[in-house]
């Protein structure tokens, strides 16, 4: 299937996009309180507050394409602990221990710290 590889480029711009929206709303929920949820409303020194702070600014930054391997290098750390933190103790598989997305996005993170933000980024503006 090689159809799509013309646009592998624009495809990456939208894969750091989306990782980077998906990534923001947890950030939002946990420090702005929007959208509410569980999340919502925890105190800033705590794990998840300063995961949330990190969310916040580090997905913002992947969404328009801003030192963009950095934040998407130290988002995959973030996520990395996550999982190793609430997910591991859990037990062994990510299916069973509910760290299924931890583990992903901390993958699709650290590629996108090798792959870079694609020609859709202000990175690629900046030269």
């Amino acid at each position: 299937m090689t159809f799509l590889t013309p646009y592998q480029p624009q495809l990456l711009s939208l894969f750091r996009i989306m990782s980077g929206l998906l990534v923001l709303q947890h950030g939002t929920t946990k420090i702005l309180g929007f959208p509410a949820s569980d999340m919502s409303g925890i105190s800033l020194g705590s794990l998840g507050g300063i995961a949330g702070l990190i969310e916040l600014v580090f997905g913002l930054l992947l969404v328009i394409g801003l030192f963009s391997r950095l934040s998407a290098f130290i988002l995959s750390g973030m996520t990395a602990a996550a999982y190793f933190i609430a997910h591991l103790p859990q037990g062994f598989f990510p299916l069973l221990n509910g760290g299924e997305l931890a583990a992903l996005y901390c993958f699709g993170f650290l590629y996108l710290a090798a792959a870079g933000p694609g020609p859709w980024s202000v990175d690629a503006q900046r030269g």
